[in-house]
Order: C-alpha cells, then structure tokens, then sequence
C-alpha cells in the first residue's frame, strides 16, 4: 500500500519537471531537443506550448578597430558606443504522442536552433553586425519499445528528424558618401537549406518510484547545400568591383552540432521528485562559415564573399531541482542551470545562471495546464580580436558587457487520455 501511494502522489511530476526552466543555452540553441512527452504514462496525449524568451544583453565601450570605413568617433559618421544587441523571441512545440502495448511513438514540431542579434545602425561596431537572424523548423519522428529488466524496464529509443533552416544577416561595407557616391552601403547575406538527423537512446524506469534514468544522442545536421544571395545593391561596383551594386548567388557548407544529453530523476519522498540533467553540445563545429558565388567565374574573396563568424567552444548545461505535489490538481517544480558559455573571446555568450519555477494544473484526468518562469544572470565579459586556426575575428570593433537579466515565460496544454 505505501508503495502505491507514493506512485499516486509523484506521476504528475514526471514531466512539469522538465518546464521549470527555460533554456538559455549558448551558441544557436533555443528549444533544443526535447522528447519528454515520449515517457508520457497515457496511451495518447496531445501537447502544444510556447516559450516567450526576453534577453537584456547590452553591448558597451564599444571601439570602432577601423574607422576609416566611415564610423566611430572621427568625424566621418560618428555611431554610439553602446546597443541593445539581443531580441526577443517565442520558441513553440506541438507533439503527439500515440502508444500500444510496449511501443510508444512521438511525432512532433519544434525550433531547437536559432539567433536573432539586432544592435541596429546606430552603433559603432555595425560594419560587423547591423542585425543577423537564423531559425529553424525541426519535424521529428521517435519511438521506443520498453521490456522487463529487473525491477523496471528498459526502453530503448530511436527517431529521425527533418530540419530547415533560414537566415540572414545585415552588416555595413563601406561608406558611399566619403567619395560622393550614392547607396548606404550596406550588404545583406540570406540563407536556407535542409537535411536529416537521427537520434538513439536508452533509458530505465521504475515506475513505483517515478525513479527514470535516460541517455540520449542527437545526431550533426549536416547543412552541405546552404545556398543564399548576398545582396550588395546598396554599395557602388566602383567600390566593390564585381559585386557592388548587384545580388550575386552564394553557397557555403555549416553542420548543427551534435548532442549528448543524460537526464535522471527519482521520488524521494512521498508527493517529492528530485531531477537533474547533464547535456554537451557540440558546438565547436560552428566557427566561420563562409559562402562564396555560385559562377564558377567569379573569384570568391578571402574569407568568403560574405561570412557568419562565430567562433563557438563546446555548450555544456547542467540542471537541477526538485518537484512537489500539492493536491490532486496541483503540482510544482524549482530549479537551477548552469549554461557555459560558448564565446571564447569573441562574441556576448559567455556562461549563465538562471532560476526557474514551473506549476502543472490537472482539473481533470484528461487535461493538464502547465505554466513556467525563470529569471537568469548572463554573466559579464567582452569580445576583441581572436586568431583561431588562421582566421582572424573581431578585427571591425571591440566591445564590453556587463551582468545582464533574462527572463522567460511559458505555457502549455496537454490533452490526454
């Protein structure tokens, strides 16, 4: 009997554990892989949810490395030394999850990459960034068939996932104006392809004690047809001979990084669940990706045509906490992340702390409401020069930043049964 009673008060936990805190994972990661709702007890329930993410990071001290493109402090164009350099951004998830018998399945649609930069015109540093935004869609199919081993059961877990990805990004070239030339001299850089992964995993449950252990692996993306444009009809050919004044076809090669992720959670006492997580990302794959014209006639500069320069070290993200069933309908979870960050140098994403809080709402057997929050520190730092592996970063402008908020708001509906 007590053993069954524990079971009661701990199952509506299992999963508004994972909600209690949004990630802010560094690189390009928004929603990440998440397949939770596989575990789901119900032989069929139906998800849907977003996440509203608000980053505050501010970019200051900002020193223009080559003024005489026209900007900084030199008379020629001026610019401000600060800018807000991050947007917000909504993250939404749709799963249908069906299962019969020891067979579970799980098909559903997430973002789980992306960035949106955007310190504008204004500031001194916009010949190296003026906006730059990648999204990705993710369809994903995952299964798992689960067997008796012991006091629990084994399930062993497998899936594809279809990805697109878009982008592009805004950056200033050269100033018309100093030699009396028309055009704002800016360039624009757009993006797209698609390609298959895969996923495998394994993971162990004991029910009567909410006690589940999981490894799972997401596989590269491999994005080896990126095709684009590089639109450079705001800067005159006498300028940029070739290129200046026209839209030229670019093509490069990226890979979306791989993923290890362990996730572990037990009852630890009636109506308590403890949680925690270990996730490595593989974002190191990410350095300069560089697009060259697709005419075989046309010379591709050093560096590329045009580049996204990232320049990113591995993500690690560790997570813990601990949930609480209050009542038959009510049920809570807190928790802390640790995010490192994957600048090295070079660029704003250096390591976070955030707090998360997230509630599950059950009126009935077959409805579930869940709300989340979480407030996070983005931790100081600054970027400037970096020579990695031959290619040099940050030589357009040097900045710093402080301690800065981000903050996070999600719900969801789940309909089961």
């Amino acid at each position: 009997m007590a053993s069954r009673m524990f079971f009661k008060g701990v199952t509506s936990l299992i999963i508004v554990s994972a909600l209690a805190s949004p990630s802010f994972a560094g690189g390009l990661e928004r929603g990440g892989y998440n397949i939770d709702q596989l575990f789901d007890t119900s032989p069929f329930s139906f998800q849907s949810g977003v996440i509203y993410v608000m980053p505050q990071r501010k970019l200051k001290n900002a020193q223009d490395v080559d003024p005489s493109n026209g900007l900084g402090n030199n008379g020629l164009g001026g610019g401000s030394t600060s800018a807000d350099d991050t947007a917000d951004y909504a993250i939404p998830y749709v799963g249908i999850k069906g299962g019969y018998g020891p067979v579970d399945c799980l098909v559903d649609y997430s973002q789980p990459f992306g960035g949106h930069s955007d310190p504008g015109a204004g500031w001194v540093g916009a010949q190296n960034n003026i906006e730059t935004k990648i999204t990705t869609d993710n369809y994903g199919a995952t299964c798992s068939y689960r067997f008796d081993v012991g006091q629990g059961q084994l399930r062993i877990i497998g899936g594809a996932f279809y990805q697109e990805v878009e982008g592009f990004k805004e950056r200033y070239v050269v100033n018309p104006a100093l030699f009396g030339l028309p055009g704002n001299g800016t360039g624009r850089l757009e993006l797209s392809d698609e390609s298959w992964g895969w996923r495998a995993g394994v993971a162990y449950e004991i029910p009567e004690y909410a006690f589940r252990a999981s490894l799972v692996y997401n596989s590269r993306v491999d994005y080896d047809n990126l095709t684009g444009t590089v639109d450079l009809r705001q800067v005159p050919a006498a300028l940029v001979p070739l290129y200046g004044g026209v839209i030229t076809d670019v093509s490069g090669a990226a890979e979306a990084p791989d993923s290890l992720e362990f996730k572990l959670q037990s009852g630890i006492a009636p109506d308590w669940l403890a949680f925690g997580s270990v996730k490595w990302t593989n974002w190191s794959v990410l350095q300069s990706v560089q697009f060259c014209p697709t005419n075989a006639l046309l010379p591709c500069p050093a560096g590329g045509l045009a580049s996204l320069d990232l320049h990113y070290r591995d993500g690690w993200t560790l997570t813990g906490g601990v949930g609480h069933k209050f009542n038959d309908q009510w049920a809570g979870a807190l928790s802390l992340t640790w995010d490192r960050g994957t600048s090295q140098g070079y660029g704003s994403q250096t390591d976070s702390w955030t707090i998360g809080l997230g509630a599950a709402y059950t009126p009935t057997d077959n409805i579930e409401w869940r709300v989340a929050g979480a407030l996070g520190i983005l931790t100081s730092g600054s970027s400037g020069t970096v020579v990695s592996d031959g290619i040099t970063y940050g030589d357009d402008v040097h900045y710093s930043f402080g301690n800065d908020l981000v903050a996070a708001l999600s719900t969801s509906i789940k309909v089961k049964f």
